[in-house]
Formats: C-alpha cells, structure tokens, sequence
C-alpha cells in the first residue's frame, strides 16, 4: 500500500466517525474484496490487505491518535513516533523498565487481547428502582466464532510467527525522548498471525451476534447505578477471555415524587380550613401502603412533614429513608352562597391577630414609609 494513501479514504469514511461506522465500513469492504470471492484476483487482494491495514489502525484508540498525529510515519522505521530496532533511547528505556517494571520486548507473547468491555444503558421507573425488578435485554456483542471455535482459522489451517514483532506480541514505539512499548497492531498481541483465515469471522475469531441476557435490578438503586455482568462483554480475539458489560441504570421522572437519596419529596394541596384547624391528609406511597400524614393547626403553604421510613430502601442495606409531604394552602376558588356568607360572618370577627404575618408586614411597611 502506498504511504501517500489515507487510511480514512481507504474505509471511505470521515475522519471523525465513531467506532461503530469505522467496524461497518470495514466489514461491508472486506466481504466485497475477500480473495475467496474474486478468484484470486490480485487487485483485489491488495485493496483486501490496504482494507485490514486500515481497520486494524483506525479500530484501536491508541494507534488511531498516534496516526491521526503522525500519519503511517508512527508505524515505520526512523519516522517521527515510529517503530526502532535500536536507538540511543534504548538504555533510557531500561532504566524505566527497571523502576517501572515494564520488562518491554524481553517477556514473551502477550497473546490475544481479552475483549472489550460494553456498556448498556438502561432506563427504570421509579417503582423499579423502589421495589427492584428482574429484566431482559437484548444486546449485538461479538461472540466466539462457531465455524472456527474461536481460532480464527480455517480447519487444519496453522498460524506462524509475526514478523513485525519478531513473534512478541510488542513493539516500541519512540516519542520524544520516551520509549513507549504497545500492543503489536500486527498481531494483535498475539505473537502470530494466520495465513489461511476462517471465512465466517475473517481471522477474528469471534462474530457478531444478538444476545438476551437477564438483569436483576436491586431495589433501591438511583440514577446512575451501575449493574457489571461478568464475561458479557465483547469476545476475545481467537479464544481469548471476554469482556464485562456494565449496565448503567438511568430512573426516568416520576409525575409525583422526587428523588433524592433515600429521601422521596411529594407536594399534597390541602384546604385553607385544613391548613387553619388541622385535620389529616392521607398519601399513598411507593410502597403501596396509605400514610397518614397530620396537619398541625395554622399551617402555612410551603411547610415539610416528614414520615419516618417511607422513603426509598436503602440499596444493598437496611432500612428505608423518609417520605417529605410539602404542604400548599389552595385559596377556594368555587364557593355557594352558604360558604360566602359563613366566611364574611368569619371576616366581620376578624381583629388581625389571626394573621400575625400578615399584620407584621403591613406594619413594618407603614413605619418604613412614615405613614
């Protein structure tokens, strides 16, 4: 492949698409120029192996960056963050190694890469989260190849040594003044490569597949909750261990309460001759059960109750946290003629003393305006 070549253009997509588009690109490109399809056509080999070279660069973060700095100079001998054999860097290399422990190219293969972690994102009701929920999702995540059983090669197919690493699975790369050891983006960490690859999952060892998997949902979990699946994530290459996923729990907003901690919050209207003789309201709870909440006499809009224990359950733990009712005094807005008359009778007695708020007020106004 030539070096005036851009990766980018090769899988025919932006330099600022995702991963996601990147993997399609490719795949839908490495069907079309698969030499098993085209009759050994050596053109289309080549675009076949530019294709490969391309993804196994732009797929991993750590290579993309470097090639998005240096271009295919950061993969070459004597180009600025490329690969060396031997530089003057290399004894500082060794002191690192031996502070840092890193024992660079003198350990053996690194083997295939575990698969990657996946992360699904879930969103719950509030009861959910209250009363814990047993669930299914259903994901696309890179299972282990079934036509190869994971080896990535064609049956009786042998893999051999790779020769950009020298079969050690790492290679150094110079930047700076730093020597900086990665995975071979050859091989993949593997130390070797497959010259006759399977022609389900092209060498991967692995292939995508929809998967259903149960969740149990404690109760009490809140937003941002997060639930790990061991071995559920991305497959390893050619038989390596799989990934996690990691499911992160999002409680959409109820029409009633809020949330926060374990502490639920609720609005309750009650009647202004409530709020002025006391009396008792009743809420219905998350947790099904009727509370009983008493008004004191002469409460005023805005003022908290607090119930004890009726609250969200504390996660993982004992216990419940409290349910907070706000009171709001509502002012009658549909009143018969009976009402009108019993509630002028009530503003012929009134002296001020009923309201000291209100009184107060019109009192500090009075003197701070001389009147």
């Amino acid at each position: 492949m030539s070096t005036d070549v851009d990766y980018y253009e090769v899988l025919g997509v932006e330099r600022t698409a995702d991963g996601v588009t990147i993997k399609s690109a490719y795949r839908k490109l490495a069907m079309q120029y698969h030499p098993d399809k085209n009759g050994g056509c050596k053109d289309n080999e080549a675009k076949f192996k530019a294709v490969n070279e391309a993804y196994d660069c732009l797929k991993d973060p750590q290579k993309r960056a470097a090639y998005d700095r240096f271009g295919k100079a950061a993969f070459q001998n004597g180009g600025g963050g490329g690969f060396h054999q031997s530089s003057g860097f290399e004894g500082f290399a060794d002191i690192f190694e031996s502070i840092f422990g890193m024992a660079g190219g003198r350990q053996g293969p690194a083997g295939p890469q575990r698969g990657a972690d996946l992360r699904y994102d879930l969103e719950i009701s509030l009861e959910d989260a209250f009363h814990g929920k047993q669930t299914e999702i259903s994901i696309e995540v890179s299972a282990q190849c079934g036509t190869c059983a994971g080896t990535g090669a064609k049956a009786g197919a042998r893999a051999r040594g790779c020769n950009t690493c020298g079969g050690m699975g790492k290679v150094r790369a110079q930047q700076g003044f730093f020597m900086v050891e990665r995975t071979c983006p050859t091989c993949h960490g593997a130390g070797e490569v497959i010259s006759d690859p399977c022609q389900v999952c092209y060498g991967e060892g692995r292939v995508d597949k929809q998967k259903t998997l149960s969740i149990n949902i404690p109760p009490g979990v809140d937003e941002g909750t997060r639930i790990r699946l061991s071995g559920e994530g991305e497959c390893g290459a050619r038989g390596a261990p799989c990934g996690d996923l990691y499911v992160f729990l999002h409680v959409a907003r109820h029409p009633i309460f809020e949330r926060e901690g374990t502490t639920l919050y609720c609005r309750a209207p009650i009647s202004f001759t409530t709020a002025a003789l006391g009396g008792t309201i009743e809420v219905p709870g998350l947790d099904k059960a009727v509370h009983e909440i008493r008004i004191p006499t002469g409460i005023q809009s805005g003022k908290q109750l607090r119930q004890r224990g009726a609250g969200m359950p504390v996660l993982n733990g004992r216990g419940q946290g409290d349910l907070v009712v706000q009171v709001e005094v509502e002012t009658p807005t549909r009143l018969n003629a009976k009402q009108k008359a019993l509630l002028e009778e009530f503003r012929a007695t009134e002296t001020g003393e009923e309201c000291p708020e209100s009184k107060g007020f019109f009192d500090r106004l009075k003197t701070a305006l001389g009147a």
